[in-house]
């Protein structure tokens, strides 16, 4: 089969076409600009076109086009494949089909997907229950990958499919209606993408619909510490629910042997325990595992920086107000007497505009000596122009006395001429802040990576 995928940079779509590549059919793609996942893509061998959509990449052979769900149905390529009468399915579409022919394990929530989704896929396969894995970050047990084809972690990934699949199954516009999963965990459910559900009461009752799901021999796993997620559970349900805390007895064992920091990482490893009990894992495998885990890719990724002032730099994806807010009291519980430095890019006007009285609350109360502020991140297609008035980072800087500082280039020139060494430097966001991390650890010699 050959099939085509737009948008194909993207951390879900990219996972995907990978899968399809490991079943031996022909990939190709395109994206509006390279990057490093395409170009780790193309290293595999998937042909991909950068730049304006080109419908003449949809030709007449291909038999499925996989679009990303930010690509409109407008969209150049997209139209060509309809004038063919070529199948078009969104990245959540198609992804639902591999949720119907495997036991599928979803992980859903505002909070900790990735980490969870990644703790899973790794304890499955330290467990030999060769497991397929989506996720929304690139794990270092994976070869660096956001994906995972069934083998095992310290052979060459097999071709064969296996028979338990495991993916992040992200809520926003409602994506993770279209899986099926037999296992789904729910870290927390908080107010979030209101530009799309508009109310919490909407992101709880879409929530519901999903976790209705479940067949009867399927099993919710849920977070007894949140409590809007424990409101989503129905009095009368056929499938089983199996609760997790970080205050019971199995927490306190777990926390001293972790390598991340962090309540929130520890919930995450809870979830991950539970999962392993369900398939019936020993607890000794799964603790063996969860203790080795070091992260994955910006999330609480840590560099050791040398020269010429050694300073530590730590690279997260936290976006939301909440994740700002206990990833920074991580960091502060790791190194208390430390220097921290805050620099956050705020992510989508939208999103900003929406939760702005919890930024201002999370940001004027984080424990950190410097909060450095970027312009906000701009979503293309999916911000208003109406909100993108009323709100900016000068204006968020302004209500909480923080640094404003529109762009990379002037942030990193900022911490050349400031840093003096044996700080806390924390990049934060979910937009293209990536690239002062890229910078910072271009212009210093990377020291070992510590978790």
């Amino acid at each position: 089969m050959k099939i085509h995928f737009i948008g194909i940079g993207g951390i879900g779509v990219s996972a995907l076409a990978q899968y399809y590549l490991a079943k031996r059919h022909t990939v190709s793609g395109s994206d509006l600009r390279a990057s490093e996942i395409t170009e780790q893509l193309q290293a595999q061998g998937i042909t991909i076109s950068t730049g304006d959509p080109n419908p003449s990449l949809v030709t007449q052979d291909i038999d499925l086009v996989v679009f990303s769900p930010a690509i409109p149905e407008n969209h150049a390529e997209r139209q060509a494949a309809l004038r063919q009468g070529i199948e078009q399915l969104s990245y959540p579409q198609a992804l639902g089909r591999l949720t119907r022919e495997h036991t599928t394990i979803t992980v859903s929530g505002c909070h900790g997907k990735s980490t969870t989704t990644s703790m899973i896929g790794i304890l499955l396969a330290k467990a030999r229950l060769n497991p397929t894995v989506i996720v929304g970050t690139k794990v270092k047990e994976f070869e660096s990958s956001n994906f995972r084809m069934g083998g095992y972690p310290d052979t060459k990934y097999k071709i064969q499919d296996t028979k338990y699949l495991v993916i992040e199954a992200d809520e926003h516009f409602g994506s993770f209606l279209n899986y099926n999963p037999t296992i789904a965990v729910v870290t927390n459910i908080e107010r979030d993408h209101l530009d799309y559900y508009k109310t919490l009461g909407n992101i709880k009752e879409t929530f519901k619909t999903f976790i209705a799901k479940l067949p009867k021999e399927g099993t919710l796993v849920i977070n007894k510490d949140d409590a809007e997620a424990k409101t989503i559970v129905p009095k009368k349900h056929p499938y089983k629910t199996t609760w997790y805390t970080t205050k019971g007895k199995d927490a306190k064992a777990l926390a001293p042997i972790m390598r991340l920091p962090g309540q929130h990482n520890l919930s995450n490893a809870m979830a991950t325990l539970q999962v392993a009990r369900i398939l019936n894992i020993p607890d000794k495998v799964s603790f063996t595992a969860l203790s080795a885990y070091q992260g994955s890719w910006r999330r609480f990724e840590i560099f050791s920086l040398k020269n010429p002032k050694p300073y530590t730099l730590i690279s997260d994806y936290g976006h939301h107000p909440t994740e700002v807010r206990v990833t920074v009291q991580a960091a502060r519980e790791k190194w208390p007497a430390k220097k921290i430095w805050l620099v956050f890019q705020p992510h989508q006007y939208q999103r900003t505009y929406y939760l702005w009285k919890d930024f201002v609350q999370v940001l004027s109360t984080l424990p950190v000596e410097k909060l450095i502020l970027l312009d906000i991140y701009d979503v293309a297609g999916r911000e208003e122009t109406s909100i993108k008035k009323k709100v900016s980072s000068e204006k968020l800087a302004k209500a909480i006395d923080a640094l404003y500082s529109p762009t990379i280039q002037q942030v990193e020139h900022y911490l050349q001429r400031n840093l003096q060494g044996g700080e806390i430097v924390m990049v934060m966001g979910a937009g293209d802040i990536y690239n002062l991390t890229l910078a910072l650890t271009r212009e210093h010699p990377k020291g070992k990576i510590q978790v």
